[in-house]
């Protein structure tokens, strides 16, 4: 059954979907929690908190991880969690063409009560709460990839060394060739490819160096010369929560969204299924059908909301088929060595494939999880791709 969030909003949970961003507040985590590594890429960003993406192209390395916040950090943000990125590996002179950042992609449909490409264009605020072992300048940036691309980056200062810090930054027609987003070039195509990226910056090369508060169709708007190198020293820290994006040139309270809300809203672009049937050691059903021939089953499987877009899928080696045999043989664990997808709206059609022929076609068979709890089948359309050296949007 498909779960739909109202599109009048929540009564009494503080406000109507406000925040454009997803998951602001670091709730959900399909992917882990754990330190884990971002890809060194200029095209593909690394995910582990839904829905933020964090990107790394220097000589450095850095980690991402979630952050469970003390009491008084509970107190001071009004956050359980935050977004930890931590320099593993030192890069004292970024080059050029080199960055590291966090974004999160808002998906164009969702921008359209912000009227780009008209005369009521309305500005954007952008708040959140950050602290870092670094003092210095940063810059958050708003970039537009539709129709025509254009970028502002602007500087914030962390002030006080390893001290919670609420920022509140206004993007709109006010700033420097603020006319394009009220021109018929800052229109937002009313559909589910990217609208709006908001960007971090960690650390950005020349090449991408542009005017802090001025509107640009060209990449060096990604950041500004005064951005402070994350990727100087292995101490390096930076936390992020409580961020928010709302239509208008005035901040609000953060809006919190029940749990359960947050996940289905995450569910849109990525899910991970994986068993958490501790007491049967992790054997768990994915989805049930039938040997379609000797070396393959069909499946169907569910969909918890409709995907933005068509999904690639992923799995680990403990994702097997058990049964597919005709009556009286021996019934056993397969292991699957390929996977054809066939995706849709309310469901989708697995069909694992096994190296042998060992089954009976026509016979009943479960893709399931066998005695591995870190197991799982991953189903992704979550914007994951670009190239942030040039004027190009992800997928």
């Amino acid at each position: 059954m498909v779960q739909r969030v109202p599109a009048s909003g929540l009564t009494g949970i503080g406000g109507n979907f406000k925040n454009l961003l997803i998951n602001g507040d670091y709730l959900v985590w399909q992917r882990g929690t754990a330190a884990a590594t971002v890809a060194d890429s200029s095209t593909t960003c690394t995910y582990l908190a839904d829905r933020w993406g964090v990107w790394e192209d220097t000589g450095g390395t850095i980690t991402q991880e979630q952050s469970a916040l003390s009491n008084d950090d509970f107190e001071t943000t009004g956050q359980r969690n935050a977004l930890l990125v931590k320099c593993t590996g030192t890069d004292s002179s970024i080059g050029a063409a080199e960055f590291a950042m966090i974004t999160q992609v808002i998906e164009a449909q969702n921008c359209q009560g912000l009227k780009w490409g008209t005369d009521n264009a309305e500005d954007v605020t952008l708040t959140f709460w950050v602290k870092s072992n670094l003092t210095g300048t940063f810059n958050a940036v708003i970039r537009k990839p539709d129709s025509t691309f254009y970028y502002i980056p602007k500087e914030y200062t962390i002030s006080s060394a390893n001290t919670w810090e609420k920022k509140t930054i206004t993007y709109g027609s006010g700033d420097t060739n603020g006319s394009v987003i009220t021109a018929s070039t800052g229109d937002i195509a009313n559909d589910n490819g990217e609208g709006i990226w908001v960007q971090f910056n960690l650390a950005v090369g020349s090449n991408f160096h542009g005017t802090a508060g001025t509107w640009a169709n060209a990449i060096t708007g990604l950041g500004t010369s005064n951005q402070t190198n994350f990727m100087s020293s292995t101490s390096n820290n930076f936390y992020l929560t409580g961020v928010q994006l709302e239509a208008g040139s005035g901040a609000s309270d953060f809006e919190h969204l029940p749990r359960d809300v947050t996940e289905m809203r995450c569910l849109r672009y990525f899910v991970r299924q994986k068993s958490n049937d501790t007491a049967s050691n992790y054997y768990a059903a994915i989805a049930a059908g039938i040997s379609s021939s000797t070396s393959q089953v069909t499946a169907y499987a569910g969909n918890a909301v409709i995907p933005r877009t068509e999904r690639s899928v992923a799995y680990t080696s403990n994702v097997q088929i058990y049964g597919g045999k005709a009556e009286g043989n021996a019934l056993s664990n397969t292991a699957i060595n390929s996977m054809a997808f066939y995706d849709g709206t309310l469901g989708c059609m697995l069909q694992p494939g096994v190296a042998t022929t060992p089954f009976t076609t026509q016979q009943s068979a479960l893709l399931y999880f066998v005695n591995d709890a870190n197991a799982y089948l991953d189903f992704d359309c979550e914007f994951n791709s670009g190239n942030i050296g040039s004027q190009s949007g992800g997928s």
